[in-house]
């Protein structure tokens, strides 16, 4: 068995586990690469985990079309989460359209707007919650653990990919044929919203195209932190 095999098969023994001993689970997709191999993997295998996505209002054009994408390929609806409008429009009309550029504050503000507050929504009632995150990813992730205690949702995270390499990944898509955003053949390895998104030049880090104008170390969206500091308190293996 190669190192890849052995990576995947214990990928598919972690998603069956979740099925089987965490429902009801969810798995954060937001239609990059990595979470359309899980996708993949999910649906293909009718596994007992329900897929949502955070519909930020900010989202690129291709991104949307992954949508109907899943749905003619696997048919299956991923179910949306969208930020609440008011707290939107009060953002807007206080900070500006754009003010995410302005300091890091005030993008951490925007997300937890629109990927935060509605990820709570989605998580609320579920015992466990998988991601697409790698090690490989950043910076920020060089720690991530395949499970964690999430305390701050009071269930468990899991991160089945967190040891796969971006090639592991592609040769996934590949072999399989895996649909994926089209924005990752015009050098966007890493997709967040439109505004805070830009394709990377050869040799950049996978994520350098996300929150381009900031450190390294400040790019998070909050998703994965709480108080300020990321979630990697306690391993659960």
């Amino acid at each position: 068995m190669s190192d890849f095999d052995a990576r995947l098969a214990a990928t598919k023994a972690t998603l069956e586990e979740i099925a089987a001993e965490f429902t009801p689970a969810v798995f954060a997709s937001s239609l990059a690469a990595e979470d359309m191999v899980l996708t993949d993997l999910i649906l293909r295998n009718k596994l007992n985990i329900s897929i949502f996505s955070l519909e930020t209002g900010r989202l690129h054009a291709e991104t949307l079309g992954m949508l109907d994408t899943v749905k003619n390929t696997y048919g299956t609806a991923i179910t949306l989460f969208k930020p609440e409008t008011a707290a939107v429009d009060a953002y807007v009309q206080q900070h500006g359209l754009n003010a995410f550029y302005d300091s890091v504050e005030m993008r951490k503000e925007c997300c937890r707007i629109r990927k935060v507050e509605p990820l709570n929504r989605a998580l609320a009632g579920n015992k466990a919650w998988v991601t697409g995150q790698r090690r490989a990813q950043a910076a920020t992730r060089t720690e991530l653990e395949v499970q964690e205690e999430d305390a701050a949702h009071a269930m468990q995270k899991f991160n089945p990919l967190a040891d796969w390499s971006e090639e592991d990944v592609w040769h996934y898509i590949r072999s399989n044929q895996v649909p994926y955003n089209p924005l990752h053949d015009k050098g966007y390895p890493s997709i967040g919203c439109e505004p805070c998104t830009r394709a990377i030049q050869p040799g950049e880090d996978v994520r350098a195209g996300r929150w381009w104008w900031e450190n390294p170390e400040s790019k998070e969206c909050g998703l994965h932190v709480v108080d300020g500091k990321l979630i990697r308190i306690k391993s659960a293996s």
